[in-house]
């Protein structure tokens, strides 16, 4: 006689199997929510999408000092693009995505109802140009190809922004790349220039493949490279979580800009780059960085939004319920010690 393994099912009433199904649905569903947003010692899991640059750098040290911590663990996940950190925040794989800074307008616009709710580290980005151009002006770079990070990107509004003023447009290539993959584009000459977050940048300059054209502080002051976005449905969820979030993440920025050596060491760790270079690039020049300046402020959204709009990047240019700048606001980041997990409790 064979052995069906249904046999036992159907010596049961309708009713029980279906309501047995149901009740191993629901364990199954409570399981998967369980692993997604907790770890094995009980902590509180908050899912952080960002890519390694110094504008990011709260999302390593987050990372770093909440692994001990008993009540919430801020888990950096690192992503290649920000294309897909984008789906990913969407698709409710992340809680949290420091992203670049335009690319929340188009998520929006699209129908996700996604917040800004903090601003990641200014004035940390650099466009280069390869070695023998000797490139010193936005216009030395007239018939060549910059890259930059994704059409949906401050440094591409930036970039057409100066080539129109220069009277350039269509006049120099720009073209989108993934900023790990820069560098090496550059050294194998499919680039001749690229604008992005550091230390990209500055892998090119210290390696002697690039010199440096523009710091964007000196064209665009309080630039917005990256910022913390989150959606409608997690601020309702805890909004105390996203407070102590936003405010958790001030602090470690204050310290990385007290402490850069040791923000330096940390962050390399998790980048998989050279400490010297991080700190090469954090440094250069002088006292660059901002780490003060993480509330959202409408009106440069707008700005953004209204640069998007003219150059094609948007149809329209409604930012309305995009920023959300309570949590920013109400963050304390006075006494911070030199105990960086001090900075998070």
């Amino acid at each position: 006689m064979r052995f069906d393994p249904r046999a036992p099912w159907r010596r049961l009433p309708p009713l029980w199997v279906r309501s047995l199904g149901a009740l191993l649905w629901l364990v199954g569903i409570s399981f998967a929510h369980y692993s997604l947003n907790y770890d094995h010692g009980e902590q509180r899991m908050v899912r952080m999408g960002y890519m390694p640059v110094i504008t990011n750098l709260a999302a390593p040290l987050l990372d770093y000092t909440s692994q001990e911590d008993d009540g919430v663990r801020f888990k950096a996940l690192k992503f290649s693009s920000f294309a897909e950190m984008g789906e990913a925040l969407r698709n409710k794989t992340i809680d949290v995505g420091f992203m670049i800074a335009p690319l929340p307008i188009v998520l929006r616009q699209q129908g996700v109802d996604v917040k800004v709710v903090a601003i990641g580290n200014r004035h940390e980005s650099t466009l280069v140009a390869r070695k023998g151009l000797n490139a010193r002006r936005i216009e030395d770079l007239a018939g060549k190809t910059v890259a930059v990070p994704m059409r949906f990107s401050g440094h591409n509004l930036a970039i057409h922004r100066l080539l129109e003023e220069k009277g350039l447009l269509g006049q120099v290539k720009v073209v989108e790349m993934n900023p790990p993959d820069m560098a090496a584009g550059l050294a194998a000459g499919s680039l001749d220039a690229y604008f992005v977050g550091e230390p990209f940048a500055a892998k090119s300059v210290k390696a002697g493949l690039a010199d440096p054209v523009l710091y964007v502080e000196d064209y665009w002051p309080r630039f917005m490279c990256n910022v913390m976005v989150t959606r409608r449905d997690f601020i309702e969820q805890d909004p105390k979580l996203v407070q102590r979030m936003v405010q958790a993440a001030a602090r470690v920025n204050a310290w990385a800009g007290q402490h850069r050596a040791e923000a330096a060491k940390i962050a390399a760790r998790y980048w998989s780059q050279p400490e010297e270079l991080v700190l090469y690039a954090m440094d250069t020049p002088p006292g660059r960085v901002r780490f003060d300046m993480f509330a959202p402020v409408e009106q440069e959204y707008q700005q953004m939004a209204d640069l998007m709009q003219h150059f094609g990047l948007l149809e329209k240019n409604d930012i309305r319920g995009l920023v959300d700048d309570r949590f920013a606001k109400a963050a304390d980041v006075t006494g911070v010690t030199d105990d960086l997990r001090s900075a998070v409790k």
